[in-house]
């Protein structure tokens, strides 16, 4: 009795529990990324903020812009400029598509086939980079010239009377029509297609394509099946960074074309320039801003890859 009622030994006091290492440079990938985040806020954020503001005022320059929160600039814009929205769309779907046809041959010569013309070839590719955008317009007004051996070449093969009739040149004329400007579109984008399809091709595993002729298919079945589906990366990245500066481009239209081809990025650069109407203007960028954010998230959902060069 006198042992069980005895007071249990006294516990030994717990152990110090170690504190965990501190890791050093937890903030370190955060700091790297503060200058870019205060590039984007500075010069992104703040003037997309202060031109949706400025799409809901009144007023005028002389007496100054009040916010009245007017919505209805949005669709008096829509609604005198639709033709503009349009035709933007056309003519850089238009540039798309034939910087795609020109640029896939193209990237794939240079993944595939160029050897040791490889490098050559690339700096052949972004040459046009060296030179003002404005310049490169401004030769193919040179090139383009009634004159011309272009539209002498094009005159003789008859191919102008198919394009008149479509719409897309005025007789013998090339300068001053829509064709003008999808030609200086194209050259002037091509490279934003042919080097994410370049870098797309050149990740296909080679022997993927023997594996496929020891399985006795032909080229153009290891193109559709093979070549093809891999480079869709490529050809998204490509088509996108073609079309949405194409959609916005102002220069081609105002260097190239005439009165009849203005696209939607002229209408604004009057608006805000000329005629002094920001409202207008901000309002125009933010309905073509949405309508090619709308087009961009439909492609992509339907192009079936997420992996983006």
């Amino acid at each position: 009795m006198a042992t069980l009622t005895e007071a249990p030994p006294p516990l030994s006091p717990p152990a110090p529990q170690e504190k965990p290492p501190r890791r050093r440079g937890r903030w370190t990938p955060y700091w790297l990324l503060l200058p870019g985040l205060l590039w984007l806020v500075v010069f992104f954020a703040l003037p997309m903020i202060y031109q949706a503001s400025t799409s809901v005022q009144t007023g005028s320059l002389e007496e100054g812009y009040k916010v009245t929160w007017h919505f209805a600039t949005y669709w008096d814009a829509l609604s005198e400029y639709w033709p503009q929205f349009l035709r933007s769309i056309l003519y850089a779907g238009s540039a798309t598509v034939l910087c795609l046809i020109l640029g896939y041959p193209l990237a794939y010569l240079i993944a595939f086939r160029a050897g040791r013309w490889r490098n050559l070839i690339m700096i052949l590719v972004i040459a046009p980079f060296f030179t003002s955008f404005l310049i490169r317009t401004l030769a193919w007004k040179t090139i383009l010239a009634d004159s011309g051996p272009v539209v002498g070449a094009l005159d003789a093969l008859h191919v102008l009377d198919a394009t008149a009739w479509l719409g897309w040149t005025s007789g013998d004329r090339v300068l001053a029509t829509p064709l003008a400007v999808v030609c200086g579109l194209t050259y002037n984008f091509l490279p934003f297609m042919v080097l994410p399809l370049y870098t797309s091709l050149e990740r296909i595993d080679g022997r993927l394509h023997e594996a496929a002729g020891d399985l006795y298919a032909k080229p153009v079945t290891t193109f559709r099946k093979v070549t093809f589906p891999l480079s869709m990366p490529g050809v998204v990245s490509g088509t996108l960074l073609t079309f949405i500066p194409a959609s916005g481009d102002y220069v081609n239209a105002e260097l190239l074309g005439s009165t009849d081809t203005r696209m939607v990025g002229n209408v604004i650069q009057t608006q805000f320039l000329r005629v002094l109407d920001y409202p207008t203007a901000a309002a125009l960028s933010f309905i073509l801003m949405a309508v090619i954010l709308f087009m961009v998230t439909f492609y992509i959902r339907r192009s079936g890859t997420e992996d983006l060069v």
